[in-house]
């Protein structure tokens, strides 16, 4: 029998096309994954955050967008954090505001209306603004996913985390180049104290924290806890909370790659030195 005829050439045939296309898909998936890994990385600093203790309110999916990446948590139906990094630019300046957006990412379908008629905003996590002039238009269009918003009063949302928001973009980083921030929700300890504090599917935080790093070769930290029920007109360093207390509240491990010395000099205390926290601190927001 000739070779050309012969069933066992026939039959290797398909499995050597298999294996070739098994090869195709394991080092795509491999270029993927490292690049997916390369993108996530840029958007955090010492790390993505980790939880110090695994509980049934740990579990969390990272969903990455332009600019910036969200810890999602499809049993609390809310961004546990939200990191994300800023850099001076020539001209900061954003696009028209874009409208709300569902994320088919969400377990649960949260509607761009979902809020409605709570009493509560639908408060950016990854803020509008600064996304927009440093990261770029599709950037700001990633935070007006329901996957960036939280349940915030309106004294909060316009006022006091709209000032927070501004000093960091307007004051913080021409003064420092570069900044990392992590954002968040913070949940009372016990869940089921806090299970039926719902609007809709969304679980109401009693808090918000938000911590901005320099990631420096001696970093500078600055961390802030602001509650539910707030004025708005409070000084912003009325606020601030060390790092440690921050991830004793929420469980978070914010910094996971921080050597450990490092991060008992960073996250132990507060400090405001070479920040210039004074000089802004009372400062009006820009809509106030």
């Amino acid at each position: 029998m000739s070779r050309r005829h012969s069933p066992l050439l026939r039959r290797g045939r398909p499995l050597r096309r298999l294996a070739v296309s098994l090869l195709f898909v394991a080092v795509g998936t491999g270029l993927w994954h490292f690049q997916a890994r390369e993108l996530r990385d840029s958007l955090v600093w010492m790390g993505v955050p980790e939880w110090q203790q695994v509980s049934p309110t740990s579990f969390h999916r990272v969903l990455r967008n332009e600019g910036f990446l969200v810890g999602w948590s499809d049993v609390r139906v809310n961004p546990l954090w939200v990191s994300y990094r800023l850099q001076a630019v020539e001209d900061p300046r954003s696009g028209p505001r874009p409208g709300f957006r569902q994320d088919w990412r969400t377990l649960w379908p949260i509607g761009t209306d979902h809020y409605a008629g709570s009493g509560f905003d639908r408060g950016h996590l990854a803020p509008n603004y600064a996304i927009a002039a440093v990261h770029g238009r599709d950037a700001q269009l990633d935070t007006f996913y329901m996957s960036n918003m939280t349940p915030q009063r309106p004294d909060l949302n316009r006022r006091l985390w709209q000032r927070l928001e501004e000093v960091v973009m307007d004051h913080f980083v021409p003064r420092f180049g570069a900044l990392q921030v992590i954002t968040g929700p913070v949940f009372p300890e016990g869940f089921l104290d806090n299970v039926f504090n719902r609007v809709g599917f969304v679980e109401v935080p009693e808090a918000f924290y938000k911590i901005i790093v320099v990631p420096a070769e001696r970093p500078l930290a600055l961390a802030f806890l602001m509650p539910q029920g707030v004025r708005g007109d409070e000084p912003l360093d009325d606020f601030l909370v060390s790092i440690d207390e921050l991830e004793a509240r929420t469980g978070l491990d914010f910094f996971p790659n921080l050597p450990a010395a490092a991060a008992e000099a960073l996250e132990g205390r507060v400090s405001t030195r070479g920040w210039a926290l004074e000089e802004v601190a009372n400062r009006p927001g820009r809509f106030e």
